[in-house]
């Protein structure tokens, strides 16, 4: 593997070093916030340097600015390591999470108490008192949780929900099992992997507003087929098992039960329990809980092929659900694996209106303080914030998130929709806004161009500000719109600066980034490419922020000019142009690339001679889908922890694309659509032309969601029809590359390998 210095003559560390030592630059970016209801605290979590992994709790009087630690983790461990539970692994793994420290954090309503997990222990801080202390309960402890009242911590340990009073001595009986599985392959209060994977839901308990009850998922993983996960470069070891729903296999058998308190205590004698009842046939998946004091327990929940989804509301009393809203897919949409027609409305499905399938949004369903329902919608050709029945968003505005809801207006965040006209606030690539929304009007809180989020509570937010003229994010503390504070953040300046071209190419309009070699002019001639895409579902790589096109710049730098092209598939822009791929992965998303550098060819220095991709995840399948299936226009890939047999990958995400492996789903898929969308199937492979083009197959041999049988089976297919390529395993690597040296290499290992394919060394 290729080795470069760490630094330079004068000391400064190569990029490669410092962005894997960074992880990415996100060490030392403030995150998390919460904001007091009264508006004395925003409280959040970042660590004390661009290099450190260890985050601290902070807070910040937003009337001044002023700084103080809450909890430090090296304190309160007294220097020892962290010791992670599987369970705590395996959330971290599914939310991405790679710092250390303290990682996330619940208050209670007041935002006067914090609880949080650190090395498996349960912490509390009193934010007001500036005062930290640990309860002596049973571990290793998974997302504890205050109850609004701030007097008890709901938590998890070893499957089982339990209860612990926040002035409880140690040993004392304050401390109770609430739920508690009944066999080895049950939990409660924890999301399951499908759950968390997919639908963004990483919690699996609920406390009511009064403090008096709490909505617990009971998560029964024995139907589940059992994978091995194995460590092939330690034989000594013994191989991981592990549940996981592939496409057409069962999932986890997930029901809710409502433990309410009746007494001061939460004793078995003290409380009283009715299970949650809706038609869990029809509508297996729990997709989203919501539970505050405008009203009742709301559920969403989805049916198997994400085609009809109902919004329900929980009797405490009973147990029993109320319909509050439905939705179903009325008319199919186009034959699987047929790509939508050009020059259809954003890349419209032809044969068919409305949504393919419904996506699932942050913050969303909930209620507002007076009790009308809050839900995003696919309605008139956009995506629109819908209150009680009334939306108050329409085409110029794709809604994105729910941030916030107040009696004032509800905060989103959204982007340019599939009506922005020509207004440059509405039309900018890659910008992502937030805006409060009201009866009234829309009004946008972020100004600048660049991407935004934001928390809030009252007249206080935090505006989490990025953007293409500077690295890394800036956090500003408003107070009723006006700045009064800033959250500095403590990471690294990068040692290079991305220079970005944002435009739009084809007939499509395809979302593009171009970046050429720093310095460079029109007398060096035309430039090697390599498009760097991810270029599928849920990852949107085209934005107005300068960290997200670093590692694209240094690939610039090394001789070529790199093109980030966000296709049809991928989120951001309207429903339309999201579900354009519905049953056909490998036509519509491959074909936006070449359409995106051929158009891209007549304004830019590129020599389509020499054309590499490269890409991670979808966009390591789209890697090599491209040299396979379009080795006229792509002379090499690097491709890393490719999906390339669908069959192999999860439910709730793969079913939605391609319906269900065994059985037709009109409008979508089935086992067809399957077939032409594997690598490895005899109809993929059927598909792949000459000629045979350099490609490295890249895998985390531990990655236990796109497994590393997917490039194994990819390579035998390959070796089998004698196609010559390469294969580096990563050991004990899972989807993420947390590891400093190996994240570091291993970016240097494809720059050497694409130059080597490309003739360029």
């Amino acid at each position: 593997m290729p080795v470069t210095p760490a630094a330079d003559a004068a000391g400064q560390l190569s990029f490669p070093r410092q962005h894997a030592r960074t992880q990415r630059f996100t060490l030392g970016v403030p995150r998390s916030f919460t904001v007091a209801p009264d508006e004395s605290r925003v409280v959040f979590l970042r660590s004390r340097s661009g290099s450190s992994r260890a985050n601290l709790l902070w807070v910040v009087d937003p009337s001044t600015g002023a700084e103080r630690v809450a909890a430090d983790p090296e304190l309160l461990l007294g220097g020892a390591g962290e010791e992670l539970s599987a369970e705590e692994q395996a959330r971290r793994e599914r939310t991405r999470e790679s710092s250390a420290g303290i990682v996330g954090y619940a208050t209670d309503q007041a935002v006067e108490l914090a609880a949080f997990s650190l090395s498996s222990r349960l912490f509390a801080a009193e934010l007001r008192a500036g005062t930290v202390r640990e309860l002596a309960v049973p571990g290793p402890v998974v997302d504890p949780r205050p109850a609004p009242d701030g007097r008890h911590i709901a938590y998890v340990v070893g499957g089982a929900l339990r209860v612990v009073g926040v002035n409880a001595d140690a040993g004392s009986a304050a401390d109770h099992a609430v739920a508690e599985p009944d066999s080895p392959a049950v939990t409660w209060g924890l999301a399951e992997f499908i759950a968390a994977e997919e639908m963004h839901r990483t919690r699996g308990f609920w406390w009511s507003p009064k403090s008096d009850a709490l909505l617990a998922a009971r998560v029964d993983n024995s139907p589940i087929e059992r994978w091995w996960i194995c460590d092939p470069a330690n034989p000594g070891n013994a191989p991981s098992q592990v549940p996981y729903p592939a496409a057409g296999t069962a999932n986890a058998d997930v029901r809710l039960t409502l433990f309410t308190r009746h007494q001061q205590g939460w004793g078995a004698g003290a409380r009283s329990r009715v299970d949650v009842e809706w038609d869990r046939e029809r509508y297996p998946y729990l997709a989203a809980v919501h539970w505050s004091a405008g009203g009742p327990p709301l559920l969403l929940v989805q049916a198997r092929d994400q085609r009809s989804q109902l919004i329900v509301s929980v009797d405490e009393q009973t147990g029993e659900t109320r319909p509050v809203h439905a939705e179903a897919v009325a008319v199919p949409r186009t034959s699987p694996g047929r790509p939508p027609a050009a020059g259809t409305a954003g890349g419209a499905p032809t044969g068919g209106v409305g949504p393919a399938w419904f996506d699932l949004f942050p913050g969303v369903p909930s209620w507002t303080p007076d009790g009308r329902l809050v839900r995003i919608s696919d309605e008139g050709g956009a995506r629109v914030l819908v209150v009680g029945d009334r939306p108050l968003t329409g085409p110029r505005l794709h809604v994105r998130a729910v941030l916030d809801v107040s009696d004032e207006n509800v905060l989103i965040t959204a982007s340019a929709g599939p009506d922005a006209g020509t207004a440059p606030a509405a039309a900018e690539i890659g910008e992502v806004h937030v805006y409060q929304v009201s009866a009234a009007g829309i009004q946008r809180v972020s100004q600048a161009p660049g991407v935004h989020s934001a928390a809030r509570s009252g007249s206080v937010t935090v505006l989490s500000s990025t953007s293409l003229d500077r690295p890394g994010p800036q956090i500003q503390v408003l107070h009723h719109g006006k700045r009064v504070a800033e959250i500095s953040s403590h990471a690294e300046t990068p040692v290079l600066t991305a220079r970005v071209d944002l435009v739009s190419a084809g007939q499509h309009r395809i979302p593009c980034a171009v970046l050429l070699p720093t310095g460079y002019t029109a007398a060096g001639g035309r430039l090697p490419v390599l498009m760097d895409p991810y270029g599928g579902p849920h990852g949107q790589r085209v934005l107005a922020a300068q960290n997200a096109h670093l590692v694209s710049q240094f690939l610039a730098d090394q001789g070529f000019a790199v093109v980030v092209a966000d296709g049809r598939g991928t989120p951001g822009r309207s429903p339309a142009w999201e579900q354009a791929i519905v049953g056909d992965f490998a036509g519509v998303t491959l074909a936006d690339q070449v359409e995106a550098l051929h158009s891209l060819a007549g304004i830019y220095p590129l020599d389509l001679d020499r054309v590499a991709i490269r890409g991670w995840s979808y966009g390591g399948y789209l890697a090599a889908l491209a040299v396979l299936r379009r080795p006229d226009v792509f002379h090499a890939a690097v491709s890393g922890a490719p999906v390339t047999d669908w069959r192999l990958y999860d439910t709730h995400y793969t079913e939605r694309y391609l319906g269900h492996p065994t059985a037709d789903t009109p409008g979508i898929g089935g086992p067809a659509a399957y077939a032409t969308n594997s690598l490895i199937t005899d109809e993929g492979l059927s598909s792949a032309a000459e000629p045979v083009r350099p490609l490295m197959l890249i895998h985390g041999l531990a990655d236990d969601n796109v497994v590393a049988a997917h490039s194994l089976r990819l390579s035998s297919a390959l070796l089998a029809a004698g196609r010559p390529h390469e294969v580096l395993p990563l050991s004990g690597v899972t989807h993420m590359t947390p590891q400093e040296q190996v994240a570091e290499n291993l970016l240097l290992c494809q720059v050497a390998f694409l130059k080597r394919a490309l003739g360029l060394t």
